[in-house]
């Protein structure tokens, strides 16, 4: 029998899987949990770690974790960086990387990167990391003095190229710069690639659930049977419906409790988690979220597993703490509004 799941409480199962009201794990726990997680935008996803974390966790205890190598960050789906454990980095890209490559082919061509020139570039920045991690500027240089030109796009591939082939990765932080450094990246190849893969679906799944098996693959770009195959696999793995769609989760449903309101960092994995977003957020809210479809996801305001707002901060030249200016876009009630307010006064997670 199908366990049937109201809308309001697949909401809130979603609020509680995405730890939106912290937990009691350090930022690195929180990462392995939920196997990666959106990182483009470095100082977001430090923020959106430590609000998953216990309480008090700041973005320098994000960054420490990155310090001891405890997380990277690199590019081990869809071309797009996120911030994963060195085992999950491994895990991930022995069954995304010749995908990468194969969709980029056209792109490297058109950039001018042939094999020969990718190998120079390998061959030059990994003699450079023999010595020391180097600042992206400091590997555009390397590369530009080698008569290899990085302007205007072929720098940025080529060092996406070389992180998708697992040699680097962005780890520690420059102590003088708010940047991570490029380093060697260690070799973390799945002793079972299949059982590998089913920890991947039960991290995903129970880090964001309830999902879809388009969510899922969505957020891999691998084949469904392959996705269905590992899924198959994993023992806790529960089939809900929720409004007569199928959705998974790890485990039984249990009582479905939010933790009133919270402000998410723009880019975060409560909307970049899901190829369908149209369980917390309506069409109008998400048109808000990404004005225009141009690729920018703004940071957003949820309440009882629901979108209902944008928030930005105030353009000013104070270095005095500033509050988030909060714009709604959904009707809240009063309770709300001043859930809202409380939660825009203790941003951010600094």
């Amino acid at each position: 029998m199908t366990i049937q799941l109201s809308v309001r409480d697949a909401r809130r199962m979603r609020w509680q899987s995405q730890l939106l009201g912290g937990s009691d794990l350090g930022p690195a726990d929180v990462v392995n949990r939920a196997v990666a997680l959106q990182g483009q935008n470095l100082p977001a996803v430090l923020r959106a770690l430590a609000l998953r974390s216990r309480p008090g966790t700041s973005a320098a205890d994000v960054r420490a974790a990155f310090n001891s190598g405890a997380l990277v960050r690199s590019w081990p789906m869809r071309g797009t960086l996120f911030a994963t454990t060195p085992e999950h980095l491994g895990t991930l890209l022995w069954f995304t990387a010749e995908r990468i490559h194969r969709a980029t082919m056209r792109r490297r061509e058109e950039l001018g990167l042939d094999d020969h020139t990718v190998g120079r570039a390998r061959d030059l920045l990994l003699e450079a990391l023999g010595t020391r991690p180097l600042r992206r500027a400091e590997v555009l240089a390397l590369w530009d003095a080698a008569g290899i030109p990085t302007a205007g796009g072929p720098g940025y591939h080529l060092l996406l190229h070389l992180a998708v082939g697992g040699h680097v990765h962005w780890g520690a932080f420059d102590p003088d710069r708010p940047e991570q450094l490029l380093t060697f990246s260690p070799v973390y190849a799945p002793a079972d690639p299949e059982a590998a893969l089913a920890e991947t679906v039960r991290g995903f799944v129970l880090a964001r659930g309830p999902v879809t098996e388009g969510d899922l693959a969505w957020w891999t770009k691998l084949p469904r049977t392959v996705l269905r195959r590992a899924a198959a696999a994993v023992e806790d793995l529960t089939t809900v419906e929720v409004g007569g769609a199928a959705y998974w989760m790890i485990g039984e449903p249990g009582p479905a409790r939010t933790r009133g309101a919270v402000l998410l960092p723009g880019f975060d994995e409560w909307i970049l988690g899901y190829g369908d977003r149209s369980l917390t957020t309506s069409p109008a809210m998400f048109q808000a979220v990404v004005p225009g479809r141009n690729g920018i996801f703004r940071p957003t305001v949820v309440v009882d597993g629901i979108t209902v707002g944008t928030w930005r901060l105030p353009r000013t030249s104070s270095r005095a703490a500033v509050e988030p200016v909060v714009e709604l876009v959904e009707q809240v009630p009063a309770a709300a509004r001043r859930a809202i307010a409380q939660a825009a006064a203790a941003w951010p997670h600094g």
